[in-house]
């Protein structure tokens, strides 16, 4: 147990196409009649604007994360004063029955037609799907569908939206089958198509895929990538052609493809601790500038009162400094994961009363800043050495995983100078059995004891973790390395341990060697020179240069 003033401090503080050959299978779909089918433009938003929907008090926006299909979504900013209601009019046929659906999350989301019939959820933290049908007047020509929030209920999301029945207009006659359909290249998670165009009397509009029985994504040309998949599954495609008064063809041809285990996974992060809240915080875009650092994990994510994140459990995620910072950091080009929870401090772990609840808190904080990552620091009796709250947080990671295709989630966690401890072992060995799809394992490290071999230690704890992941996962060498993350403290810890700029280039040089996926340290606000000054928060009580350990972490590319 580290009790130093300075590690309680913090804790408190704190409380961060490959080459291999394509598995194709070509499986022969037999042709069917012409039919009705999704006859909304942009009804996935894969466009990646708003067009032809629009949405009062200009509250829409297209974002990529979070996601049902495909790579985009609308977000609906509902004010107190505007339930940012998003619609598009489309030419229908009078007197036909219509089939009307949608993919939606947020509390009090609606989907309907204006006029008519409506449907509506509370799905604050998972997409559900919504659906409706009606039928057109005796001379209706058309029809606006919408979808909305409701007053000062928070943001909502919609995708895949869909208007089932014929366009208007007297065009009876459907394009042709799509031929040649192909898998031009794939990933750990996304797997790109391409295929022959398809003719039509009047024009081919869009082509839909399907994957199964799922139509994930619109587009308007001959290609498309279908991302958000788990790595190393199988999935089936199918492509049908529309044109504008709403025929489709009947399915292509279908082609299978089994999706990359990954070398691991996939990610690489040189992001050090950057804390506002203490130790004189330096300007986030001076040290950008100075060293080349792109990435910042800024701490603490916490429980401002039950489950409910903030800054330190106490600054708002949102309108504050915090944001200004991050928006800095990102109009520089760089980018920020937060760190969630620490040593001490109220967390959200032991505050939320389920995973769902505490998949929610996460969620919070993800759209917030519409996150790429997320890093759980879970330490302590609270979290870390406690199976109920350890379980809890792996369950709520795999609930997020799941409802944003494409974020990486991170744990770090403490550790021997063999590998990870008892409770770590468990930590990793839960994690498989729940199948939370961690992305990265990152250890801490350092306070081991006075007078330690901070390289040989740590690249002997790191070897540890290795073995352990090996062994829980069946990973090869190369895959468990890449879902490493190392966590250092830079000069003096809490325990007098030193941590040269020399050693510390020597543990970088190690990780980059070994590929591994995460180098960090704390803190950026210790990253100054301050010489016989011991342990302190704005400074590395050693001599250095200023921001020489940001400098070096900026080497790690993995």
């Amino acid at each position: 147990m580290r009790h130093s003033l300075l590690r309680r401090s913090r804790r408190r503080l704190l409380a961060l196409l490959g080459s291999a050959a394509l598995a194709l299978t070509g499986v022969v779909a037999l042709p069917g009649p012409a039919q009705a089918a999704n006859i909304l433009a942009n009804p996935g938003f894969e466009s990646g604007g708003l067009s032809p929907w629009s949405c009062t008090g200009n509250l829409g926006s297209v974002v990529s994360s979070p996601v049902h299909g495909g790579s985009k979504a609308l977000a609906g900013a509902v004010s107190s004063s505007d339930i940012a209601k998003c619609s598009q009019t489309i030419a229908v046929r009078p007197g036909t029955t219509y089939a009307l659906s949608g993919w939606v999350r947020g509390s009090y989301v609606y989907l309907g037609v204006d006029g008519g019939a409506s449907t509506w959820t509370s799905s604050p933290s998972a997409y559900s799907r919504l659906s409706v049908s009606f039928t057109t007047g005796a001379s209706q020509s058309s029809v606006t569908v919408y979808v909305h929030g409701w007053y000062a209920q928070g943001a909502y999301h919609a995708d895949d939206i869909g208007l089932d029945g014929p366009g208007g207009g007297s065009d009876g006659q459907a394009p042709s089958v799509p031929g040649g359909l192909r898998a031009t290249g794939k990933t750990s998670s996304s797997v790109s198509l391409a295929w022959n165009a398809s003719t039509d009397d009047v024009g081919v509009t869009a082509y839909d895929i399907h994957r199964g029985s799922s139509r994930v994504l619109s587009v308007s040309g001959t290609s498309a990538t279908v991302g958000g998949l788990a790595p190393g599954t199988s999935h089936t495609f199918t492509v049908r052609a529309r044109d504008a008064a709403g025929n489709v063809s009947a399915a292509s041809d279908a082609v299978t493809v089994t999706t990359d285990p990954g070398g691991g996974s996939g990610f690489k992060q040189a992001a050090p601790y950057l804390y506002l809240g203490w130790g004189d915080p330096p300007s986030a875009t001076s040290v950008m500038n100075a060293t080349g650092i792109k990435w910042y994990t800024m701490a603490f994510i916490l429980s401002s009162g039950g489950c409910n994140p903030a800054w330190d459990g106490q600054r708002p995620l949102t309108g504050g400094n915090d944001q200004s910072v991050i928006d800095s950091i990102r109009s520089a080009g760089g980018d920020i994961v937060p760190s969630i929870g620490g040593w001490s401090g109220n967390k959200l772990g032991p505050n939320c009363s389920s995973a769902q609840a505490l998949a929610g808190a996460y969620q919070k904080v993800i759209d917030a800043y519409g996150l790429k990552a997320i890093d759980v620091d879970i330490e302590n009796t609270d979290e870390f050495e406690n199976a109920t709250v350890q379980d809890r947080i792996l369950n709520a990671l795999k609930i997020v995983k799941a409802n944003n295709p494409g974020l990486r989630t991170v744990l770090t966690f403490g550790t021997s100078t063999t590998g990870p401890t008892y409770w770590g072992n468990r930590l990793i060995e839960q994690a498989k059995a729940l199948d939370a799809g961690i992305d990265v394992f990152t250890i801490m490290p350092f306070d081991f004891g006075g007078g330690a071999d901070m390289y040989g230690n740590t690249v002997n704890a790191t070897e540890g973790l290795k073995n352990k992941l090996q062994s829980t996962f069946g990973w090869d060498d190369a895959m468990a390395y890449a879902h490493i993350g190392i966590s250092g403290m830079n000069g003096l810890s809490d325990q007098q341990e030193l941590t040269s700029p020399a050693t510390w280039t020597q543990i970088r040089d190690w990780a980059n060697s070994h590929h591994i996926a995460r180098l960090a340290f704390w803190s950026v606000n210790r990253d100054r020179p301050c010489p016989g000054g011991g342990v302190t928060s704005n400074c590395s009580g050693i001599s250095q240069s200023t921001w020489q350990f940001t400098s070096i972490t900026a080497g790690f590319t993995g």
